[in-house]
């Protein structure tokens, strides 16, 4: 086991200094080792130092830009700090360099979402769902971008696989109230929704606001 999966057993322990020092040992032995300088901004990632933990991302990429890990660490960090613009660029170069997986497809299309670039999210939330089908808030956030797309067909039934695998999801049903209000014109289905989002959400402010609306129509 070399210093790099060392390291990462010991961060898995919560042994962060540990950790730290068997990465350090490695970036001195193996300056060009991206991995290394990834393992060492996860910790101070874990240790809420995310200001240095970029410098290590960023010097990871400098040392092998091809570093999917790196590229979709770095995206993480701007995501967090709202700079969704150079995210959606590193998770791009992410998947790019071989990271196929749903999160990354997610998060891309989530970046797209905050840029307000629904038409562009749209295939990435596609691609996150198609990876995991189970993945429930990427499909939520997919079927959001449906709606907005006017794909309303689509959007509601992908929201109703939704709340059949979270019962719980009151955005899901407050959604399914606001299609059924406005598309499908059924304003006592569209109450139902509205009426499950409060059950499980008492102060779900827009169902509530839903209702009332639907009230002054009737």
């Amino acid at each position: 086991m070399d210093k790099n999966q060392q390291g990462i057993e010991l961060l898995r322990e919560g042994k962060m200094e540990e950790a730290l020092k068997l990465f350090t040992q490695q970036i001195e032995e193996k300056p060009n080792d991206a991995a290394a300088y990834i393992n060492f901004g996860h910790v101070l990632a874990e240790m809420g130092d995310g200001e240095r933990a970029v410098r290590f991302y960023e010097k990871a990429v400098e040392v092998d830009p091809f570093a999917a890990a790196a590229h979709y660490a770095l995206g993480s960090f701007q995501f967090g700090q709202e700079r969704f613009e150079e995210a959606a660029q590193s998770f791009e170069k992410a998947i790019r360099n071989g990271m196929e997986e749903a999160d990354s497809y997610f998060m891309l299309g989530l970046s797209f979402l905050y840029l307000d670039q629904t038409v562009m999210a749209l295939p990435y939330l596609m691609r996150a769902v198609e990876f995991d089908e189970h993945d429930t808030e990427a499909r939520f956030q997919f079927a959001l971008a449906l709606a907005k797309t006017e794909q309303y067909e689509e959007a509601t039934t992908h929201l109703n696989t939704v709340v059949e695998q979270d019962r719980e999801h009151a955005d899901a049903y407050y959604n399914l109230g606001v299609l059924y209000a406005g598309h499908h014109e059924n304003a006592e289905k569209a109450n139902e929704y509205f009426d499950k989002a409060l059950e499980i959400q008492p102060d779900h402010m827009l169902a509530g606001y839903g209702k009332k609306l639907l009230e002054k129509l009737e």
